[in-house]
């Protein structure tokens, strides 16, 4: 029986004789997402031409045309002319089958020692490379903001938290440096993702390498590569550098989610400490009232799908015997979905975060005295009691305020001095929220010269990044 026409059109057809279900055709195709890799995939196969020219498995009459024409698809496709058919299930059968209308016979040389296998791991690790540039450039726009913020806004106290309790006092400032220097290690983290992208994989073949003396040096100079991949069956079959991009994204998304966890409190009613733009805001289709953080719970709730993806393609990988596997198609999908969302993410927090308007009185009004019931602690270290020691005192001083109803810092000296004699005059010193967060000044503490040196430290980074 012949072949139908419907298979031999395919890239992989010639030893099938019977039709493809049509249920598994649409199954099987991934043409619907993987066409976002049209541009790499076209550049690929551009300089692989050039490869197999240099070792006269192509005239150069026909790597002209087969460059030229490849151009032609490339235009189709930046111009929204490109014409998917029935039989175009992936991205490299829609330009090879649209190469050879325009050029004719000699489309079928292109794929000479070529597989979909080295040709797909190259073409995500072009798009990936090239779109890793974005999310840098949104990331370190949002450390940017934060820093500003940070030092301008530096005088500015309020509580901070432990257990979503009142702890101590601390600069809104220092809150906002702890989420800069977080973004920071994610920035460095996304560096260093991007060397591990930038490995060249073309030249594999579908597992065993090439057979014609390809240079892969050659093509990893035309494509931008550091360098190429060291052995076929990992270049060919290795999605690492995806899933460390997912992970990646994940804890982004994590530092991302709880920095929108903290504004979601800060704006409400019960706190007060910040309110967002209306650009950044919603309302409510039945009370007038409400101005809802809908832009920071959406940073929230997306965070949740990027683990997803993570977890669900670490899951693909876990099982699958060496090379490559059909289970891989799964990886674009994640991969672009992934990156779609924190290109969403990372400038939804940026404009979010820049437009906030934040309200000092508010902030210094919820500081209350009880805070301050480790700086009594430290009082009496300064005076030479044990910490340990020290810390019991404070503890029996928060416990006689409390039987007397009153706030720590209302204790007279002669109840203080029921509990030690060692309290004098200058304990009133102790009830000053701003010599509080002063005593912090040990690099990386919430003192304003600590915080204005965190600020100086993480502009000059940025300025080489």
């Amino acid at each position: 029986m012949a072949s139908s026409s419907s298979e031999t059109s395919k890239l992989w057809g010639g030893r099938f004789t019977g039709a493809t279900d049509p249920i598994m055709e649409q199954f099987n195709a991934s043409i619907s997402y993987d066409r976002r890799l049209w541009k790499a995939d076209i550049l690929g196969s551009q300089a692989y031409v050039k490869a197999i020219h240099l070792v006269g498995l192509v005239s150069t009459e026909e790597k002209d045309a087969i460059h030229s024409g490849l151009g032609q698809v490339a235009a189709e496709w930046e111009s929204g002319e490109f014409v998917i058919k029935k039989g175009d299930e992936d991205i490299h059968t829609a330009n090879e089958r649209r190469l050879k209308e325009l050029i004719g016979a000699a489309a079928g040389k292109l794929h000479t020692g070529r597989s979909r296998n080295d040709q797909v791991a190259t073409d995500t690790r072009m798009w990936l490379r090239e779109e890793l540039k974005t999310l840098h450039t949104f990331l370190r726009a949002l450390i940017e903001v934060l820093v500003l913020r940070a030092e301008h806004e530096v005088d500015i106290l309020m509580p901070g938290y432990t257990h979503l309790q009142r702890a101590q006092p601390i600069r809104w400032s220092h809150w906002l440096m702890s989420y800069a220097w977080a973004l920071q290690r994610d920035l460095e983290r996304l560096d260093e993702l991007s060397t591990r992208v930038n490995v060249l994989p073309l030249g594999s073949g579908a597992l065993a390498g090439n057979p014609f003396n390809v240079d892969r040096e050659f093509l990893a100079q035309e494509l931008g590569f550091a360098k190429v991949s060291d052995n076929s069956l990992d270049g060919t079959s290795s999605r690492d550098y995806i899933a460390e991009f997912l992970f990646w994204a994940s804890m982004n998304a994590v530092h991302l989610s709880k920095l929108a966890e903290d504004l979601i409190l800060y704006c409400s009613k019960e706190f007060g400490y910040v309110t967002l733009s209306d650009a950044y805001s919603t309302g409510s289709s039945l009370m007038p009232q409400k101005k809802n953080a809908d832009s920071l719970e959406l940073i929230r709730g997306k965070a949740g799908r990027v683990f997803g993806q993570c977890a669900g393609f670490m899951m693909v990988l876990k099982g699958l015997p060496s090379t490559y596997n059909k289970d891989l198609q799964e990886d674009k999908e994640a991969m672009f979905e992934v990156y779609d969302t924190m290109t969403g993410i990372l400038q939804v927090a940026t404009g979010t975060i820049s437009t906030l308007t934040v309200h000092p009185e508010a902030c210094v009004a919820a500081l209350s005295s009880d805070m301050l019931a480790t700086d009594l602690a430290y009082y009496l270290v300064r005076k030479g009691v044990a910490f340990r020691e020290a810390h019991g005192l404070s503890g029996a001083a928060v416990a006689l305020a409390e039987q007397g109803k009153k706030s720590i810092s209302q204790l007279a000296l002669v109840e203080l001095k029921t509990i030690s004699s060692v309290f004098d005059e200058d304990v009133a010193a102790v009830w000053d929220y701003e010599s509080s967060v002063q005593q912090y000044s040990a690099y990386g503490g919430t003192s304003r010269e600590s915080v204005l040196q965190q600020v100086s430290s993480l502009k000059t980074w940025l300025q080489i990044h």
